[in-house]
């Protein structure tokens, strides 16, 4: 059975836009995965750790019949194909790609946790996910992202990334 399923992408080193798009290649690439939307680039302020460089995000909705920990084995393959160098948590990465959400599914491992557990605090998640999905409903939370960016209290900024010509 297919399945709607968001992925956030994030860059903070090197070519940012540019990692953004090979991964977003990459992904659209798999036989099993079609890629339904993609949202637009947003620079974003870093969160965790705040000294390092800002970051450009995306939120990209894709249908799959791979299993969550299918899809989890070719996003990390993914990541290093692209250029993803290990480094400790929130640090700055080429390529970050999460699994936001896995259709309605609630699911719980070692080594993934769907939906995704810090989406309601992280508004360079919430702002893409608007754009191409804003009355998509949580479901754990019960609230659609329209409501969820409404209720945050990430005040960090997150601005439309305008590619250099």
């Amino acid at each position: 059975m297919k399945e709607n399923v968001f992925l956030g992408l994030g860059s903070n080193v090197g070519n940012r836009a540019l990692y953004l798009k090979k991964t977003t290649d990459a992904i659209a690439e798999h036989k099993r995965i079609k890629l339904i939307k993609s949202s637009s680039v947003y620079e974003t302020e870093p969160w965790g750790i705040r000294d390092q460089e800002n970051f450009l995000n995306s939120v990209l909705k894709i249908e799959t019949d791979l299993t969550p920990s299918e899809l989890l084995k070719f996003l990390k393959a993914t990541e290093k194909s692209v250029g993803r160098t290990k480094r400790g948590k929130w640090l700055e990465r080429e390529i970050d790609i999460d699994i936001l959400f896995f259709g309605d599914l609630v699911y719980q491992s070692e080594s993934l946790a769907v939906p995704h557990k810090e989406i309601q605090n992280r508004k360079f998640v919430l702002v893409p996910m608007n754009e191409i999905a804003q009355d998509f409903t949580h479901p754990v939370l019960f609230k659609t992202m329209k409501k969820m960016l409404s209720d945050t209290r990430d005040k960090s900024k997150v601005k439309p990334y305008k590619t250099k010509k």
